[in-house]
């Protein structure tokens, strides 16, 4: 058995990025860049209006006479003379003898003369050419997570592929042949299986859609042939249940048979110690805890670091934040404890109902408060470190 600290060391050492792929910018929300990306353009392309109003060449006269117009989207480059001025919108060319945009709610026009009541600096209102970005500047460094304003500024400069690590294909299989799916009749000594569609849930949070889950009941013949089915196809396998010592847990030793590397079993934790976590190559299997509550747990502590290393992440783990304790906070058997919690801008409240069979306080925690192993006590009002959920 070994220390939470321990555990996210070797998970950290065991998990490696997956391949670099090409994928449309449209297609990309939430990939890592595999590259760093530069500029093919300059951005604005040209010199820009920035309001709808009127181009000129500033002189000290306040009249001038309105030539035509340009519109966003056309090209028209007419010599201004002096005195003369081109009604133009929003995002529009502006002509090369033109060096200010007024807008035009400073203009008075009477047919076609205008007068410019509020005579704005000289260039104002112009987007230089690649004032935004130069061609071949840095757009976008590698391992840059692509936000939607990221995507969207790709796609201004015209860039459609982009070079992403590749996100991971994770199986869910859930063990235990007292479950049923919710939705059908609920008959005496079963109980509905929530896990799988709680660690969905959890998955898609941090962008992961590639899943499917997989159901077997507690036989050792079938768990086996399972895992092994899913070692061929998938890159994380997430097991749920099976994983203790009891009569009819045989995860472990399925594993054990479909040479998966044992590379951590057990954390001196509360809840769920009995946490499995190795390899086959690169895949990485978690066989975690059947209660919800440490399953949950356990994918946020442990799971959660892994999959956002496979991403291609490098900020992996959950940021801790520190508040204090409304209440003392007992730790007497040498364990980790992870507490559901709630917490505010000062303070956190430890939630009664802490079973890890129970999703109830979970269900509106935003954070786990985490006790050391080597503190046996957290009295009021001193500081805890928190791991938001949010």
């Amino acid at each position: 058995m070994i220390q939470v600290d321990q555990a996210l060391h070797i998970i950290q050492e065991n998990s490696f990025k997956m391949r670099a792929v090409k994928l449309k910018v449209n297609k990309a929300l939430g990939f890592v860049l595999a590259e760093t990306v530069f500029s093919p353009i300059n951005m604005p392309p040209f010199r820009q209006s920035a309001m709808d109003g009127y181009a000129f060449v500033q002189g000290e006269d306040e009249y001038y006479k309105v030539i035509g117009g340009i519109q966003a989207g056309s090209h028209s480059d007419p010599h201004l003379q002096e005195n003369e001025a081109i009604r133009i919108f929003t995002g529009a060319y502006v002509p090369n003898h033109a060096d200010t945009v007024v807008m035009q709610e400073h203009v008075k026009r009477e047919e076609d003369l205008i007068t410019i009541e509020k005579m704005p600096q000289k260039g104002a209102n112009i987007r230089a050419k690649g004032e935004q970005v130069e061609k071949g500047a840095l757009v976008l460094e590698k391992d840059t997570v692509l936000s939607p304003a990221a995507i969207g500024y790709l796609a201004c400069l015209g860039i459609i592929d982009v070079l992403v690590y590749q996100q991971p294909k994770v199986a869910i299989l859930v063990t235990g042949s007292e479950l049923i799916e919710p939705g059908k009749k609920l008959k005496k000594g079963k109980i509905f299986e929530s896990n799988s569609v709680m660690l969905q849930a959890a998955l898609i949070s941090i962008g992961i859609r590639k899943t499917k889950v997989f159901r077997v009941k507690d036989k050792l013949k079938s768990t086996k042939k399972a895992i092994k089915k899913l070692l061929s196809n998938f890159d994380v396998i997430l097991i749920s249940g099976g994983i203790s010592v009891g009569d009819y847990d045989f995860v472990k030793e399925a594993l054990v048979k479909n040479d998966v590397e044992e590379l951590f079993y057990k954390i001196n934790q509360k809840p769920g110690k009995p946490l499995f976590f190795g390899k086959k190559g690169e895949k990485l299997v978690f066989a975690l805890p059947g209660n919800p509550a440490s399953s949950l747990t356990s994918f946020y502590v442990y799971v959660l670091p892994a999959l956002k290393k496979r991403m291609g992440f490098e900020e992996i783990h959950q940021t801790e934040i520190l508040r204090k304790s409304n209440a003392t906070i007992q730790n007497p058997n040498g364990k980790t404890l992870f507490l559901k919690g709630l917490y505010d801008g000062t303070h956190v409240t430890v939630l009664e109902s802490q079973s890890s069979a129970m999703l109830n306080t979970f269900a509106i925690a935003n954070c786990l408060v985490v006790v050391p192993y080597d503190t046996t006590q957290i009295r009021k009002n001193q500081f805890v470190r928190l791991l938001p959920l949010n």
